[in-house]
């Protein structure tokens, strides 16, 4: 297991490359879902100094807050409520340029301006959601939903 990112100060694309196999290295042999999202969610923010990075996990009808770096954040979300939750009943990644312009946005923190929220699927079924928050408007782009897809297919795939 490596225990120091490497991440060189390039283009997000760039720093995407190189983060993705080192989070991947971060989980190989570990089982504990836990340690793993932990660790993922502290890589990315060490990453690109996101203001939320975090995981909510599905529980019956509510997605519950999971492994996250950042302020206090809200402890449950219901389906189809909010970004998250929104994201959770339409199995889809939602980029929200501007979260104070998106119907029913959930305020965990007036210092968010905008969000990117991307579906962990197992076996088809939504286990779990990303959810990266930035305190700049209009900060996500293809590129980051480009590389956090792949993130969380593989995590999908290999952690839950």
């Amino acid at each position: 297991m490596a225990e120091e990112l490497f991440i060189a100060q390039t283009t997000k694309e760039e720093k995407y490359q190189v983060l993705i196999p080192q989070a991947k290295a971060l989980c190989e042999g570990e089982p504990n879902l836990v340690a793993n999202i932990a660790n993922v969610a502290s890589a990315l923010k060490m990453t690109f100094d996101f203001f939320w990075v975090g995981f909510y996990l599905v529980e019956k009808n509510e997605l519950v807050l999971g492994p996250f770096q950042g302020p206090i954040a809200c402890t449950r979300i219901a389906w189809g409520k909010g970004v998250c939750g929104s994201a959770w009943k339409q199995n889809e990644t939602l980029v929200v340029p501007d979260v104070d312009a998106f119907p029913g946005h959930i305020a965990c923190s007036s210092e968010s301006k905008s969000e990117i929220v991307v579906p962990i699927q197992k076996n088809g079924q939504v286990v779990a959601i990303l959810d990266v928050d930035s305190a700049v408007l209009n900060d996500f782009d293809e590129i980051d939903s480009k590389y956090l897809n792949e993130l969380c297919e593989w995590l999908g795939t290999h952690c839950f």
